[in-house]
């Protein structure tokens, strides 16, 4: 199994505002700009696309065989999309959640009209509220089938390396949530948790008022798969599990097939198998792209650690780190990991001691990859103790906490963070964008601070 063969690939999702902070909806204007700008630069202008409300577009990368390469890709994307907003009058906002109230304009298109009466309009706004960053981990060609989710001529090796990286990512999931925290303001209030998660993954159990509340299988954390018959079988059940909430809905089957829904396409899960051939990753609050690199380099390097060493991914019950032997990376379990775990990642986050003991553990294992990143990854794992979220930082502004955010301060964090953004576009090398985090190490540099 020659493991260099693999790629990795992003899509971000930013909020569109004009140069006072205030949301536009001139997503559609905006990205006539970029595609223009790509194909005069000889780019390809398909990496820059809309979302499913017009405050609201993605840019992508091409998939890239190194950390490196994706980061490049990804930072020219950038400079691009920030030169074209410039010129219009329009700003990139790179955190995950817009912190005044906003009503975000849907799309009218049938797949967006099914989703929202399906889980509810108001209810499905909020994920028009909410930005994400999809890291895509490559398996072997031709083992995810989207009619029946794993081919059945694919080889035993192939499926076992599928299986590996999809529990992987199914592991790392609290980890991601925990680092990752970008916006502590939603609807102009601190609310005190991961707003991403909150708000779009939702839970019950939790009492999480979210997109995905009622439909866990859909939009919530699967389990484990300890064959690939179970990852087939999980990939079934949810399919029919939708099917049923737009029976319910009132809305006819058909329409949901005649919109592109298919088996892969009724999947809103913090992790995925794409039909594209890869195991998407969903959990990842938009960002600065310091923070963005920080985790290509901790993916890339823990999923390929794990296809070089055929490693045998497994949850362990009782296990609340990453362990690791010649041939099995054993992993917490599921009741765990998607119960305590994800409640103190989504509350304390890192200062949460079983959750710094979880994530010290994974980027213990991912650094033993080397290479590029790898500095920084040792650096953040040295400063656990001290490590402060994008989230944090920004809270610690306002000292004492405050029960509503006032309109101008709000649009002043906005106006700041465009204004970070685009600085960490300008200094970061887009010829060695890892290297340029093992040299330039200090976490002061990526906070809000």
């Amino acid at each position: 199994m020659n493991v260099t063969e693999r790629r990795i690939g992003l899509e971000q999702e930013f909020f569109l505002v004009d140069e006072e902070g205030v949301i536009s909806d001139r997503a559609d204007e905006f990205l006539q700009g970029c595609h223009l700008m790509a194909e005069a630069q000889g780019c390809n202008p398909g990496y820059f696309v809309p979302e499913f409300v017009k405050c609201m577009v993605e840019i992508n990368t091409p998939p890239a065989y190194t950390g490196t390469e994706l980061a490049k890709e990804y930072l020219n994307n950038l400079k691009l999309a920030i030169a074209v907003g410039r010129q219009m009058g329009l700003r990139l906002y790179p955190l995950s959640s817009y912190p005044l109230h906003i009503m975000p304009v849907m799309r009218d298109k049938p797949n967006y009209h099914i989703q929202a009466r399906t889980v509810g309009y108001e209810r499905f706004l909020h994920a028009g509220k909410c930005t994400g960053t999809h890291l895509h981990l490559e398996v072997p060609p031709g083992v995810i089938d989207p009619r029946v989710a794993v081919a059945y001529n694919s080889t035993a090796a192939a499926r076992e390396e599928l299986l590996n990286i999809y529990n992987l990512a199914t592991a790392l999931d609290s980890a991601l949530i925990s680092l990752v925290r970008a916006c502590p303001f939603y609807e102009g209030v601190a609310i005190g948790l991961a707003s991403h998660t909150i708000r779009y993954r939702g839970s019950q159990t939790f009492g999480w008022e979210g997109v995905y509340t009622h439909l866990q299988p859909v939009g919530g954390l699967m389990p484990y798969a300890d064959c690939v018959e179970s990852l087939v079988e999980q990939q079934f059940y949810r399919y029919y599990a939708w099917l049923e909430a737009i029976d319910k809905a009132g809305v006819e089957r058909h329409k949901f097939w005649e919109a592109g829904g298919s088996l892969l396409r009724s999947a809103w899960n913090p992790v995925r198998l794409n039909r594209l051939g890869t195991v998407e990753i969903r959990c990842i609050d938009s960002n600065y792209p310091s923070v963005i690199l920080a985790v290509i380099s901790l993916l890339e390097k823990a999923a390929h650690r794990v296809r070089r060493e055929q490693l045998t991914v497994r949850p362990v019950k009782g296990l609340h780190i990453f362990e690791w032997s010649s041939d099995r990376l054993l992993v917490p379990d599921f009741e765990y990991l998607n119960g305590d775990l994800l409640y103190a990642a989504a509350t304390e986050g890192v200062k949460h001691p079983q959750v710094k003991a979880y994530v010290d553990s994974i980027l213990q294992f991912a650094i033993a990859d080397g290479g590029e990143g790898a500095k920084y990854l040792t650096k953040l794992r040295n400063e656990l103790d001290n490590y402060q979220t994008i989230e944090a930082e920004i809270l610690q502004e306002f000292t004492p906490a405050i029960a509503q955010l006032s309109v101008e301060e709000g649009l002043r964090i906005v106006r700041e963070c465009c204004d970070k953004l685009e600085a960490q576009v300008a200094w970061l090398d887009s010829e060695h964008p890892l290297a340029t985090l093992d040299t330039e190490v200090t976490l002061s540099n990526f906070t809000c601070s």
